[in-house]
């Protein structure tokens, strides 16, 4: 039998509940403002809602930053929704666990809608010349399949096309070319902004992002956070620690890195195809 086929003979909606009662506090939150936006736009009228939160490089000045932190946030529909909270869900959970609860909830609020967001704009209102609104947050899941490429590389330099060894770093650029030959109206250069940010953030460059260990310790300590709010993941409860997995801690045949090859890369990602959208 098939792995796909037994997998899903295997599917358990009790399994489900369990994995969405199990989400870590800040995945539950910023799934949750995905979902209340789009509820939001069935009582309201949606177009307003996307003018609003939408980046556009024309829009921007003192009056509308807030558009870094709401594009993510805001999509055209619910197949639109949809796709991103399968999408970004399994991705979001895992980085949580790995980092904590403040550092998510810190750097998906700031830089990690911020430094791709004004990358997007330089380029496309500098360099293409044009003024192309994007939003969605695949650009969130392109972020951190470029994160998770970088730590497999580690274990798995290269996986095999044919005659071919591709770099396994690659993975998530394969997916994003091949999302835009096949999805009218996906952002190419969104998603390339993305992952570029991803991939920096992998490699430690922006690791300064931050907040140092004790900071955190002395907020979790003076505020109760562990024991007050529930689903909480601390500094010192994290799975694997500050900087994720090393490829020598790594136990054969379990499913500790979801992305094992390029093809697992594409499997996670090809849920977020149509989630950046650009809108005419």
């Amino acid at each position: 039998m098939a792995p796909s086929t037994a997998a899903f003979l295997n599917f358990s909606p009790h399994r489900m509940r369990s994995y969405v009662f199990r989400l870590p506090l800040a995945t539950r939150l910023l799934v949750g403002v995905i979902t209340c936006a789009w509820i939001a736009g069935i009582f309201l009228t949606s177009e307003r809602i996307r003018e609003w939160g939408q980046l556009k490089p024309s829009r921007i000045g003192l009056s509308s930053m807030h558009r870094f932190n709401t594009y993510p946030l805001i999509h055209l529909g619910v197949f639109h929704a949809l796709l991103n909270v399968l999408a970004l869900t399994p991705l979001l959970e895992r980085f949580e666990g790995e980092n904590g609860t403040l550092i998510t909830l810190s750097l998906f609020t700031g830089p990690f809608g911020l430094l791709p967001g004004i990358l997007y704009v330089l380029v496309e209102r500098f360099v293409l010349r044009s003024d192309t609104a994007i939003m969605g947050a695949s650009i969130w899941v392109f972020l951190l399949l470029s994160c998770e490429a970088i730590k497999t590389y580690k274990a798995n330099p290269h996986f095999a096309l044919g005659p071919y060894k591709i770099p396994t770093w690659t993975s998530p650029l394969i997916l994003i070319l091949t999302i835009s030959f096949l999805v009218p109206g996906s952002s190419l250069l969104g998603h390339l902004c993305g992952a570029a940010i991803g991939y920096l953030w992998a490699l430690s460059y922006l690791r300064i992002l931050a907040p140092p260990d004790r900071v955190l310790r002395f907020i979790e300590a003076k505020l109760n956070l562990l024991g007050r709010l529930p689903h909480y993941v601390s500094v010192d409860q994290k799975t694997y620690g500050r900087y994720g997995v090393l490829p020598s801690t790594a136990v054969h045949g379990s499913a500790g890195v979801p992305l094992g090859t390029g093809a697992g890369v594409a499997g996670n990602g090809g849920e977020a195809g149509t989630e950046m959208r650009r809108v005419d």
